[in-house]
């Protein structure tokens, strides 16, 4: 379906806004805060509010913990068949690819994200679920164990109620990546959406309703990260817990989660590089990794936001990488002119800036200017990408920036351009580009990092792990029966002969 323009919002998508204040879903059922506490949600390309939406409470959340962990001993999702529970999470993914539109309008809302990319961001959330959900069929719960003298065998079993916090640069896609599997397993779920962006899930909970997933399962939870997200990581009956977004908050999180001893999953940020050798096609790796840094303006943990070229060709290619970037056009998220749009709020807005500000400062080049982009008839919070070189001690190529925004440096040996990669104290995805693709394997297996890529970047098939290590996460990834693993406890039953 093509996309819209900013005047034409699908009526199913005004109502929805419309409909406020927008209330948290739990056990079934449209709930609002304990004391009517409101916050509201805007679009980042012009500015105007959105909605008003309820923001959940400590209490709020303990109540709907509550819920979910009841939901787990009670409502039967744990005791379906297999087959039962898969077919209820096809039947999910159905419904969503139906209102892709729907869901992908207002995603491209929420988020400032380029509707074209919101919509292949709902298809992936389908494409998880189904994933999941046919996975699960096809894992061996009950395992024999080969010990003289015993009868003995382990069983999978689901953990229980299951904690998530997700960030607002991804939402809907990366709530596929975290309840598919936990649901697929037959956990029950509680999810806190971040404040910035929660549209897409409240509306995520209505279709789950609607196409029979028992209540209690799925429950969202909005509300202010320090409250509610607080109270969510606090809570000791949560069985697992998932949080994705920033170092600084998952060490947060970490510390809460540790207290109750409760299992924690963090997938943090990054600062990864792209180590382009001078056997590259050129105008092709330029535009592979302007696309790269481009997308989503640059709000993506897993970018290329180091870009490590060899010194024969850096001239040439960072004059590739500038022809491209000029003519990137930026722009209200729903036109269909745009390419890049906005960046989330005035507070990114600003963390942008300033770090272009605070590398030129430590003495980086401004290769490509960025800054401030004019985008006529909209007020929201839009910037230009930029290109900055110099040392690899610059803040600017040592911090997460979170925009559109490449810092480059020249190397000339492979074994300088694997310090370089790993000179950081991130570790979550690199790329390496040559067509000697033995010394791409040979690069990419000792990069320090979850993920190693090979003449791309930003590459997520299901079926393959994808994790961070170091400042960038820990305890498991995403997108794989290792992913699926982690929402079963294991119990070893034995009997001596």
């Amino acid at each position: 379906m093509s996309t819209t323009t900013a005047n034409e919002l699908y009526p199913e998508v005004r109502s929805f806004l419309e409909s406020g204040p927008l209330k948290g879903f739990v056990g079934g059922k449209e709930l609002e805060s304990t004391g009517g506490e409101t916050f509201t949600t805007s679009d980042p390309g012009s500015g105007a509010q959105l909605a008003e939406v309820y923001s959940f409470q400590a209490s709020d959340i303990d109540q709907a913990v509550d819920v979910a962990d009841e939901a787990f001993k009670t409502a039967g999702w744990e005791q379906l068949p297999q087959n039962e529970r898969s077919a209820l999470l096809h039947r999910l993914a159905d419904a969503v690819e139906k209102q892709k539109h729907i869901i992908a309008q207002l995603e491209s809302l929420d988020a400032g994200k380029i509707e074209a990319q919101a919509q292949g961001d709902v298809q992936n959330f389908v494409d998880t679920i189904r994933y999941f959900a046919d996975l699960a069929q096809n894992v061996q719960r009950r395992s024999i164990l080969a010990v003289k003298n015993h009868e003995a065998w382990t069983m999978r079993q689901p953990w229980g109620a299951c904690g998530f916090i997700f960030p607002w640069n991804f939402p809907f896609l990366l709530v596929g990546w975290g309840i598919a599997p936990a649901l697929a397993a037959g956990n029950t779920v509680v999810i806190k959406p971040a404040e910035d962006t929660p549209l897409s899930t409240l509306y995520l909970a209505r279709v789950a309703q609607e196409v029979g997933i028992p209540d209690g399962v799925i429950n969202v939870v909005p509300g202010l990260g320090s409250v509610a997200g607080a109270a969510l990581s606090a809570n000791p009956k949560l069985q697992r817990m998932s949080f994705t977004g920033s170092p600084e908050v998952g060490r947060l999180i970490a510390e809460s989660c540790g207290r109750n001893l409760v299992p924690v999953k963090l997938e943090l940020g990054g600062k990864g590089a792209a180590v382009v050798f001078n056997d590259v096609d050129i105008p092709d790796t330029a535009e592979k990794l302007v696309n790269a840094i481009t997308f989503h303006t640059g709000q993506v943990c897993c970018d290329a936001t180091r870009w490590l070229i060899h010194k024969n060709i850096y001239d040439e290619f960072v004059g590739e990488c500038i022809d491209r970037l000029k003519d990137v056009q930026v722009g209200y998220q729903l036109n269909d002119t745009s390419q890049m749009g906005p960046v989330v709020n005035a507070k990114q807005h600003q963390r942008v800036l300033s770090y272009l500000e605070k590398g030129q400062s430590e003495g980086a080049e401004c290769l490509l200017e960025g800054g401030v982009a004019e985008v006529p008839g909209y007020e929201g919070y839009y910037v230009k990408p930029a290109l900055m070189a110099g040392s690899l001690d610059n803040v600017a190529a040592r911090e997460e920036i979170f925009g559109p925004v490449a810092y480059l440096a020249p190397f000339e040996t492979e074994e300088q351009a694997i310090q370089m990669t790993n000179s950081t104290d991130y570790g979550l995805a690199n790329s390496v580009w040559s067509s000697d693709l033995n010394r791409a394997a040979r690069v990419a297996e000792v990069m320090c990092a979850g993920n190693s890529w090979i003449n791309a970047h930003n590459v997520f098939a299901h079926g393959i792990p994808y994790a961070g290590i170091h400042k960038s996460g820990m305890g498991g990834g995403v997108l794989s029966i290792e992913t699926l693993l982690d929402y079963w406890r294991s119990v070893s039953v034995v009997r001596p002969l």
